[in-house]
């Protein structure tokens, strides 16, 4: 059976961010649509193989059910629900960025996205 994709405000504020950003940067719409089509695929292809992504190490991580997809320089972090049949998408972050400049309401729930990615880059997910 099929999961049912669900995306945050956040993942799709961050996700529109990203694109537009490579938009600009390149100067070429066609590049940022293409890049916006692999974060589709690999967003899409948890409908039939949700945990298809890595899990961490850490035990906190790991009780709170994060898990990760990399997509070429960014990092998909979601959760399942296995009851609803449902993949929740909570970020979608450029894993090369220097996160330093967080509000105290975003810091909390990224320190665990910070803690995740770090296992990640370190292929100890």
């Amino acid at each position: 059976m099929k999961y049912k994709i669900l995306r945050t405000d956040k993942a799709e504020e961050q996700l529109r961010k990203i694109i537009f950003y490579i938009a600009d940067d390149s100067g070429d719409i066609d590049i940022a649509l293409r890049y916006l089509d692999k974060i589709e695929t690999a967003i899409n292809r948890l409908q039939e193989f949700p945990e298809s992504g890595s899990v961490p190490r850490y035990s906190i991580l790991k009780k709170q059910g994060y898990r990760v997809v990399v997509v070429e320089r960014h990092l998909v972090f979601y959760k399942i629900n296995e009851t609803d049949k449902l993949v929740i998408i909570y970020a979608i972050v450029d894993g090369r960025r220097e996160y330093r400049n967080f509000n105290k309401k975003d810091k909390k729930a990224f320190s665990l996205t910070w803690m995740l990615f770090c296992q990640v880059k370190k292929g100890r997910a």
